[in-house]
C-alpha cells in the first residue's frame, strides 16, 4: 500500500531571501539531524545573470534501524538524491528527492517548495508532499514501513529548530538582512536598499518548518494577520499550520495529512459548500486516522443528510405534541470543560446539541425490567446507530447515575452497537457512587449540578411523564409509520448494473423548459447520459426483450430505450457523457431546444481497454475489481421548470421547493450546439 503525506501550510514571517540563507546552511550536513551524515555535489548549473541555480546532491543517511534489519539487508547507510532548483527571479525554490539505495525494491517520493506569500511579500510560505511505497523487502515490508513513517514525521517535527537554529546564527553575525536578486544591469539603489532594510521582519517569531535532510519546500495561501478561518469549497484554498494548530487543536503531521488529504477530495468531488474542518475531523477520529474509512463513513453521511433533508430540519420539522407533553430531558449549562449538558432523565435519550461536544447524565433511578420493552430498545439502538454514523466524536462523555441491578441486562443488550471509541466515554455509578471521589464533581462544578442529584441548581429540565395508553401506536401503525419515515423522501434510488442501466422518462411540452438534477454516486462509478426522442419509449415490462424492469432491495432499475432503437435514428443524445466516480455530488441543468421526450441514463462505467494491446491496464483491472458484482447506486432527484423561473444557479431553484442539498451550491457552465447546460459536482 502507498503511503502518501501532505503538510499544511507553513508561513514564515520573514523574507524569502533570508530563510533560503539560513536553508543552505544545512548543508554539506545539519547537526540538528543525526541521520543526516553528509552529502556531496553531484551536479551544479548557474545561469549568466545569477537568477537560477540548480543543485543536485547525493546525501547519505544514517536509518535508526534495527541493527539485525541493516545486516540482512546489507547496508549501513541510505543514499537519497535531491534537486534543488532556486529562482531568484520569481523567488521560488523546488525540491524534489528521492531513494537511490534499495530502489528496486522501496519508492520514496518528496517534492517541496518554498514561495513568497501571495499578500505579503516578506514572508515566506512552506509546503511538502511525499510518498512512500514499498514493493518488497526481505519479508520485512510492514517493519521497513513503520520505521520509514516513524523516521519521516520525527524529523518533521525537527524542521522548527533548523530554521530557528540557523536564523539565530545569522542574526548573530549581524546578518538581519539579504537583498533580493536584481539583474546585472540593474544596480539597486541607496535608497530603495534602506527601503527595503525598514520592511525586514524581526526574527523573534519564526513558524515551524518542517525541512529534512533530503529536502523539503513549500506553497501557500495564509493572511498577514494571522490565519483566518478558510472558506469551504474553494478549490484553490489550503490549510496553513497556524489555523490548524489554533483552531483545530495540536495534530501530529500524519494526522494533520490526513485532514488535508480528505479535505482535497471533497473538494474535487463536492463543487460548492463542503463540511468545515471540525466535523472533518471528526470523522477521521472516529475512525483513527485511517483516512479510507473515514472517508466511506463521511460520503454514506452525506447522502444520508441529503436523502432525508438533515440541512433544513429546524426550519421544518417541529417536535409532536407528545413529545413536548411527556418527554424527559433538556440542556443544562455547561461542564468543567466548557461542554453543554444534557439532563437525560429517567432512562430517555435525546438528540445532539449544536456545537463542538457534549456531556450527557442517564439518571436510571427506577429502570426495571418493565422498561425493556422490545420496541423502545430497537428504538434505542436506531438512536445509536444513527448518531455513530452522522455525529461522531461529538460526545464528551456520558454518565450513566443510579444504575439499578438491571442495567447489566441493558448494557449487555446496547453495548455491541457502540463504537470502541465512543464506550470508552461512559462512566457508569451504582448507587450513591456519583457523589464519591471520581463522581459528578471531577467533571460539573457543583453549583450547576441539579438539585435531584445533590448538587445546588434548581434544575428546570422538564421531568417528562407517563404516556397515556391512548397515545400507544398499534404494531401496524409503528410499521406503517416506519415505512413511511424510510421512504418519504423526494430522493429516490437506483441501482445500475453493467448491461442494465437506469433511466427516467421526462416529457417537454415547451420548448425552452429547463431539466434540473441532483444526484450522489452512492457505490461504484457511472455515466451520465441525456438522449431525445420524438417518440415516448414503451413502458416497461419485466417480460420484455426491450424495454424492461428490476426490483432490488438497493433500489430500483428501468430501461426504457428499447434495444431495437438506433442511436441517431430513433434517438439522439444531447449532452456529452459525464463520467461520475463514486462518492461524488453531481447537480446540473439542461435547456431543451424541442418538446418531446427526454431520457436521462445512469449506466455502469466500465474501464476502457489499452489501445495498443486492446487490453486493459493493470490499474484499471484492480479498480474494476472494487466494485462488486458489477453493480452501482445512485440517488437522485429530477425536476423541470420554465426557463423564466430558472435563473442559472442550482441555488436559485425557489419554485421547486426541492430542498438541494446545501453541500453542494455552486455550479459551472458549459455550452453545446444543441442545448445550454450547467453541472456541479
Amino acid at each position: 500500500m502507498v503511503q502518501k503525506y501532505q503538510s499544511p501550510v507553513r508561513v514564515y514571517k520573514h523574507p524569502f531571501e533570508l530563510i533560503m540563507a539560513a536553508y543552505e546552511r544545512r548543508f554539506p550536513t545539519c547537526p540538528l539531524i543525526p541521520m543526516f551524515v553528509d552529502s556531496d555535489t553531484v551536479s551544479e548549473f548557474k545561469s549568466e545573470d545569477g537568477a537560477i541555480h540548480v543543485i543536485e546532491r547525493r546525501c547519505k543517511l544514517d536509518i535508526d534501524a534495527p541493527r539485525l534489519l541493516k545486516k540482512i539487508a546489507g547496508v549501513d547507510y541510505v543514499y537519497f538524491v535531491q534537486k534543488n532548483s532556486l529562482n531568484s527571479r520569481e523567488r521560488t525554490l523546488h525540491i524534489e528527492a528521492h531513494n537511490e539505495t534499495f530502489s528496486n525494491r522501496v519508492i520514496i517520493n518528496e517534492h517541496c517548495c518554498y514561495t513568497v506569500h501571495p499578500e505579503n511579500e516578506d514572508w515566506t510560505c512552506f509546503e511538502q508532499s511525499a510518498s512512500l511505497d514499498i514493493k518488497s523487502f526481505f519479508g520485512f515490508e510492514s517493519t521497513v514501513e513503520k520505521i520509514a513513517m516513524k523516521q519521516y514525521t520525527s524529523n518533521i517535527k525537527k524542521g522548527k529548530e533548523i530554521i530557528e537554529y540557523y536564523l539565530h546564527q545569522l542574526e548573530e553575525e549581524g546578518i538581519t538582512f539579504v537583498p533580493r536578486w536584481t539583474p546585472p544591469s540593474i544596480a539597486p539603489s541607496s535608497e530603495t536598499s534602506s527601503s527595503c532594510k525598514k520592511q525586514a521582519m524581526s526574527l523573534a517569531v519564526v513558524v515551524p518548518d518542517a525541512a529534512q535532510a533530503e529536502g523539503l519546500g513549500s506553497e501557500a495561501l495564509s493572511s498577514p494577520s494571522g490565519p483566518p478561518e478558510p472558506v469551504a469549497g474553494t478549490p484553490d484554498d489550503k490549510l496553513d499550520a497556524d489555523y490548524i494548530k489554533r483552531y483545530l487543536g495540536d495534530l501530529t503531521p500524519l494526522q494533520e495529512s490526513c485532514l488535508i488529504r480528505l479535505r482535497q477530495w471533497l473538494q474535487e468531488t463536492h463543487k460548492g459548500k463542503i463540511p468545515k474542518d471540525e466535523h472533518i475531523l471528526r470523522f477521521l477520529r472516529a475512525r483513527d486516522f485511517n483516512i479510507d474509512k473515514a472517508r466511506e463513513i463521511m460520503c454514506q453521511s452525506l447522502t444520508w443528510r441529503k436523502q432525508h433533508q438533515v440541512d433544513y430540519l429546524l426550519e421544518t420539522w417541529s417536535p409532536p405534541q407528545v413529545l413536548q407533553d411527556y418527554y424527559a430531558g433538556g440542556w443544562h449549562h455547561h461542564d468543567k470543560g466548557g461542554l453543554g449538558i444534557l439532563d437525560v432523565l429517567r432512562g430517555h435519550i435525546a438528540q445532539s446539541r449544536r456545537g463542538p461536544s457534549w456531556t450527557c447524565l442517564v439518571d436510571l433511578e427506577g429502570l426495571n425490567m418493565r422498561h425493556l420493552w422490545r420496541p423502545g430498545v430497537k428504538a434505542l439502538l436506531r438512536i445509536i446507530e444513527v448518531v455513530e454514523a452522522n455525529y461522531p466524536e461529538t460526545l464528551g462523555r456520558l454518565l450513566i447515575l443510579r444504575a439499578p441491578r438491571v442495567f447489566p441486562v441493558l448494557w449487555t443488550l446496547v453495548s455491541p452497537f457502540i463504537d470502541d471509541n465512543t464506550r470508552r466515554k461512559f462512566l457508569i455509578y451504582a448507587g450513591n457512587d456519583y457523589q464519591g471521589p471520581g463522581g459528578l464533581l471531577d467533571y460539573i462544578d457543583k453549583e450547576i449540578i441539579p438539585d435531584f442529584l445533590s448538587g445546588e441548581c434548581m434544575c428546570e429540565v422538564p421531568e417528562g411523564g407517563l404516556v397515556p395508553k391512548s397515545l400507544y401506536r398499534t404494531a401496524e401503525e409503528l410499521e406503517n409509520e416506519d415505512l413511511r419515515l424510510w421512504t418519504e423522501t423526494i430522493y429516490q434510488s437506483a441501482s445500475v448494473f453493467k448491461g442494465a442501466p437506469h433511466e427516467i422518462l421526462i416529457q417537454i411540452v415547451d420548448a425552452s423548459s429547463v431539466i434540473t438534477w441532483d444526484f450522489d454516486v452512492c457505490k461504484g462509478d457511472i455515466v451520465f447520459n441525456i438522449y431525445h426522442s420524438k417518440r415516448s419509449p414503451q413502458p416497461p415490462k419485466k417480460d420484455s426483450l426491450g424495454a424492461h424492469s428490476i426490483t432490488s432491495p438497493g433500489g430500483n432499475n428501468v430501461q426504457l430505450i428499447d434495444r431495437v432503437w438506433q442511436l441517431g435514428r430513433d434517438y439522439s443524445m444531447v449532452e456529452s457523457p459525464l463520467i461520475c466516480r463514486e462518492g461524488e455530488s453531481v447537480q446540473g441543468s439542461h435547456v431543451t431546444r424541442w418538446p418531446g421526450f427526454y431520457i436521462l441514463q445512469w449506466r455502469f462505467h466500465s474501464m476502457p481497454a489499452c489501445a495498443a494491446t486492446n487490453l486493459p491496464r493493470v490499474d484499471d483491472v484492480l479498480a474494476s475489481l472494487q466494485v462488486s458484482s458489477h453493480k452501482c447506486k445512485v440517488m437522485y432527484y429530477t425536476e423541470v421548470i420554465g426557463s423564466e423561473d430558472f435563473r442559472g444557479s442550482m441555488t436559485s431553484l425557489e419554485s421547486s421547493h426541492s430542498g438541494f442539498s446545501q453541500l453542494s451550491a455552486a455550479t459551472t457552465s458549459s455550452s453545446q450546439s444543441q442545448s445550454s447546460s450547467m453541472i456541479s459536482r
